[in-house]
Order: C-alpha cells, then sequence, then structure tokens
C-alpha cells in the first residue's frame, strides 16, 4: 500500500487496500484510523471531492466500522 496524501485541514493522508477492502485514514494530527469493508467506490469519491473532510465526515466516518490503530 501506499499513502496517498490529500489536501484538508483535517485529513493528511489515507491507505487503501483492495484486496481486504480497508481504508486507513490519518488525519493530521497524526491519530489513525482504520475502516473496514470499504468499497472502492466510497475511496474514489474521497479522492475526487472538492472537501475530503466533508466527505469523510458524510460518506465514512459513521458509516464503517473502524479502529484505531494510532
Amino acid at each position: 500500500m501506499m499513502t496517498i496524501p490529500l489536501r484538508s485541514s483535517n485529513l493528511r493522508g489515507l491507505d487503501y487496500n483492495p484486496n481486504t477492502a480497508t481504508l486507513t485514514v490519518t488525519f493530521q494530527n497524526a491519530r489513525a484510523y482504520l475502516y473496514f469493508r470499504v468499497p472502492p467506490k466510497i475511496v474514489h469519491g474521497l479522492l475526487k471531492a472538492e472537501s475530503a473532510g466533508r466527505f469523510f465526515h458524510l460518506h465514512i466516518r459513521d458509516c464503517f466500522s473502524y479502529r484505531r490503530i494510532k
């Protein structure tokens, strides 16, 4: 996996593993969370969003199981 940087005041970057459908989101404060069963279309939406932070809050944060990893 390769970290993809994001232009966001809240999100620093993401890693996505399509084989396991897991998304790792790293925040500007260095905290990182692993989200489970995230479909590729959601990740593509996040990457294309005008506001990555807004997209994350609407379509990922409370929509998928997660655990803090850092």
